[in-house]
């Protein structure tokens, strides 16, 4: 299977799955939690508040990783992503995501602890796909 047959698979889970696990890590102690994310092409977005742990740990070190698929796949794959995050608090993202998502952690687009994180990943493995022999891993 080729690089971009790869890529597809790896974006029909990006499209299907939104809930997944985001982690961080701060003085080489990881930190896991739950999050709604929504992407372009392979860069996933999250909305968060500027006041949380998680924005002060990606401003101290941007290395993410996310679990994202599994339940919501066929077959159970699901994607593995290291990569770099970015704090985002310009108003086009944040229109963009609010048009994209559910609104229950905020009451409005306007809310100034909002931001956006970014996530640009460096490498993708896509896992426990049946049709392929995984791990199948694509560096951007």
């Amino acid at each position: 299977m080729d690089k971009t047959e790869i890529q597809d698979k790896i974006e029909n889970i990006l499209n299907q799955s939104r809930v997944g696990v985001l982690s961080t890590a701060h003085h080489n102690v990881p930190n896991s939690r739950y999050m709604m994310f929504y992407n372009d092409d392979l860069t996933l977005y999250t909305k968060t508040s500027k006041e949380t742990t998680k924005v002060e740990e990606f401003r101290d070190n941007p290395k993410a990783h996310v679990l994202l698929g599994y339940n919501e796949t066929t077959n159970h794959s699901f994607l593995e992503i290291d990569a770099d995050a970015e704090i985002i608090e310009d108003q086009e993202t944040i229109n963009w995501l609010w048009q994209n998502q559910d609104k229950t952690f905020f009451d409005s687009k306007k809310d100034p602890d909002l931001c956006v994180i970014k996530i640009k990943p460096k490498t993708i493995k896509l896992m426990n796909d049946d049709d392929v022999e995984t791990p199948q891993v694509i560096t951007l």
